[in-house]
């Protein structure tokens, strides 16, 4: 990809750079602007000791560490004031030309933070907001607050839609994700040619945040129908989350404990997904799964639900995956039974699944960010 040809100064905002999507999105971006000797700034509200994603040394880092919980509303609101003012002030010494924010309430205090600064704010939406809840409060500021914002990115055309129902001046754009990059050098690209010799696999993977919305206990429910017919096969769900201790009760009382595992967060994705045969995305909701676009390129069969926003922008059912009902445990449990007895069926969705690299690249992933920031920091100027 061609450097620009004109130099800016990026500001990203984000909540923390832990574990989840958004995060690996933002470090990726910064990353990538920093590589084109653009000046980046990072800024978020956790402290860099959460920091589970590495940055190019020439992003700047600023972390101000004020992502304490609140015990009640008075003290909610108090704690937000100190965030809108730190903020403030650390955009502000940033001195950017542009300023972009992702997720739902950090685009809420971000866009109350740069009130009066004249540079563009762009912000984005990494979840699905028609099922995401975000609270009363929050909804209602989001509401006041995001017509102020230069352009509010989404990742599909079917939350784009919503947003405008209630966004009617507000430019909105779709920019899906870009597969996402491997952390580490050493990760060996994947081919049709890679996926014939590579060696066989009787390991079912899923990949997520261990919360509510990613569904890992409907998962549970399907491989445990399964589980006494395939004996030989394993279920490894990698992440961590607030639903962990759950999750390990469930596998417990239904007697998996030599058959699934919870082995954690893994600061390696790809590597951990060449070891399996299957992936499967169970979620309630989604925006736009990079958890899915990374199986996918590293040639998984792969199963998702159908749910409203994200899958099927990536799966084409029976072509290069297998889309399911949303909510139905059974029909997951089917799915998973026809890849499991169907080495040929896996490995055919598999090689058709790595077009996924070229249809999500990361040079179109930029190019139409840097078109949108070209575009806002010319009309600017004028």
């Amino acid at each position: 990809m061609e450097k620009q040809a004109l130099s800016y100064r990026l500001t990203i905002v984000v909540p923390s750079l832990s574990l989840g999507g958004a995060e690996g999105v933002a470090a990726m971006m910064a990353n990538h602007w920093a590589k084109q000797e653009q000046a980046v700034t990072l800024i978020t509200l956790d402290s860099a000791e959460t920091d589970t994603f590495a940055l190019e040394e020439g992003v700047q880092r600023i972390a101000l560490d004020l992502m304490q919980d609140s015990g009640n509303l008075f003290q909610a609101i108090s704690n937000n004031r100190l965030r809108i003012n730190y903020l403030q002030a650390a955009i502000a010494r940033s001195q950017p030309d542009v300023v972009i924010s992702l997720t739902d309430r950090m685009n809420v205090l971000t866009l109350l933070a740069t009130g009066k600064m004249r540079c563009p704010v762009f912000i984005s939406e990494r979840s699905d907001p028609r099922h995401h809840p975000i609270g009363r409060l929050w909804s209602f500021l989001r509401k006041r607050t995001y017509p102020r914002a230069r352009t509010l990115v989404v990742q599909t055309q079917g939350v784009a839609d919503f947003c405008r129902q209630w966004l009617k001046s507000t430019h909105i754009e779709v920019i899906p994700n870009a597969v996402p990059v491997p952390r580490s050098p050493e990760v060996p690209a994947v081919s049709a040619e890679t996926l014939a010799v590579r060696t066989p696999s009787n390991v079912i993977l899923g990949l997520g945040r261990l919360s509510h919305e990613k569904g890992f206990d409907r998962l549970l429910d399907a491989f445990a129908s399964l589980a006494a017919e395939f004996p030989d096969w394993r279920l490894r769900i990698l992440g961590e989350g607030p639903l962990r201790e759950l999750l390990q009760e469930q596998i417990n009382k239904r007697g998996l404990q030599e058959q699934v595992e919870l082995p954690g967060w893994t600061a390696e994705p790809e590597l951990q997904l060449d070891q399996g045969a299957i992936f499967v995305l169970p979620s309630r909701y989604e925006g736009f799964p990079n958890a899915l676009l990374q199986a996918m390129s590293r040639g998984l069969a792969c199963i998702s639900y159908d749910c409203e926003s994200g899958p099927a922008e990536m799966i084409r059912s029976e072509t290069n995956g297998l889309l399911v009902p949303a909510d139905s445990v059974s029909e997951l449990a089917q799915a998973l039974k026809r890849l499991m007895g169907d080495e040929a069926l896996r490995h055919r969705l598999a090689v058709a699944a790595l077009q996924v690299t070229e249809r999500f690249s990361v040079e179109k992933y930029f190019l139409h960010w840097e078109q949108l920031i070209d575009q806002a920091i010319s009309e600017s100027k004028t």
